[in-house]
């Protein structure tokens, strides 16, 4: 009755697949586990890319007693429980998964378990620590950052079950699972358990059985999460109140929700409605001081807002072209006439030659370096 997941989890690091950036030759995990340097660290990485399983190699490779818990269920007498608990010398790994659901208190009573070295720390977080772990806590940590697993990477999963999977289901999978090997396995194991064989449409229905649309516990939201966004976009604000209403009702952080409406007022609405930006910010500062139930009215009213809300990608798609050109040339040399010119001698070289100080005066030679003069970042809308 073990999960597939479970039963084909690698035991050594030469089985791990994936984040070869993390655990390749020479790289920082592998380091690691390999010299057994004990340390605590933050696991950041999209749900189902590796990091239960690379807690549980580091802490085998300290010879250490891992204790799992989960921080949406978790609480300080689970914590104290950790400490007092006896372990013939032996380290105490402490992996705490969705470190980002433990509250301010909750993180000040691991601090100095942490700081005195009683636990050594794996926390594992699919959001920016920065945001959810407090800086004295985060502090103590170093931060790894997991990338979804490729396509390549997934299919070796696959291919570790023993399963016959044929391209097609294989392929559609994939297409499912977004690189989600956690996702990839539930559904071949519930596939191959109901219907003794992997088809397209055997996993098709084990999918329907499955129900795999939004976990509680935060792991598996993002089809949710992408149809809210992208209702917003579309200006259908009713689809974005009704996924709104699903991850609200599946216990949802109401500041991972509000932080998708930060970064959607710039980077969807913008310049066609730059006060968006602004309620944006307020419905987060209001959820974070209200919590539920009410912050859900904050929600639906911003949800709301900027559904209805004109839409101007320009700045986004501008800074990104900008940054393209930043990548591709390096720091190319800034003009002459554009310098600042604080002394004689730079005057005297050119700095700021034929600069006028007044508000909307245009250099001649213009502003951005010699190489990329004509280039244009910010398209005009024909109302402009």
């Amino acid at each position: 009755m073990e999960p597939l997941a479970a039963r084909i989890r690698p035991k050594t690091l030469k089985d791990y697949i994936g984040q070869e950036h993390l655990v390749g030759t020479g790289k920082p995990l592998r380091e690691a586990i390999e010299k057994k340097h004990i340390f605590s660290f933050i696991l950041w990485g999209p749900p189902g890319s590796g990091k239960t399983t690379l807690a549980r190699l580091y802490a085998a490779a300290l010879g250490a007693e891992i204790f799992e818990l989960s921080a949406v269920s978790a609480g300080k007498d689970d914590i104290r429980a950790i400490v007092d608990a006896g372990s013939l010398g032996r380290p105490k790994v402490l992996f705490l998964d969705e470190i980002h659901r433990f509250n301010k208190a909750q993180q000040d009573f691991l601090l100095p378990f942490v700081e005195l070295g009683a636990l050594t720390l794996v926390g594992a977080t699919t959001e920016n620590p920065s945001f959810e772990v407090i800086p004295a806590l985060l502090s103590r940590c170093r931060v790894f950052v997991l990338h979804e697993l490729t396509e390549k990477d997934m299919r070796a999963i696959a291919k570790r079950t023993g399963y016959a999977v044929p391209k097609d289901a294989a392929d559609w999978l994939l297409a499912l699972a977004a690189g989600d090997a956690r996702q990839m396995l539930t559904v071949l194991d519930s596939a191959h358990a109901l219907y003794g064989e992997i088809t397209l449409a055997t996993l098709k229905d084990a999918v329907q059985s499955q129900h795999l649309r939004y976990d509680k516990k935060g792991e598996e939201h993002y089809n949710t999460v992408s149809a809210y966004i992208k209702s917003m976009r579309a200006g259908d604000a009713d689809a974005a109140l009704y996924y709104l209403a699903r991850m609200v009702d599946a216990g949802e952080d109401p500041k991972f929700i509000a932080r998708r409406m930060v970064i959607f007022a710039s980077e969807d609405i913008g310049l066609a409605q730059p006060t968006a930006l602004v309620v944006a910010n307020e419905i987060f500062r209001a959820v974070e001081t209200i919590g539920y139930p009410e912050a859900q009215i904050n929600l639906a009213h911003g949800t709301a807002y900027l559904a209805l809300a004109k839409k101007d990608r320009r700045a986004y798609d501008a800074y990104f072209a900008a940054l393209a050109d930043v990548k591709a040339h390096g720091n190319l040399p800034i003009p002459l006439h554009v310098r600042n010119a604080p002394t004689k001698l730079m005057k005297e070289l050119g700095y700021g030659t034929g600069q006028k100080w007044e508000a909307g005066f245009a250099h001649e030679k213009g502003y951005l370096p010699e190489k990329l003069k004509k280039q244009t970042y910010l398209q005009k809308r024909a109302e402009d």
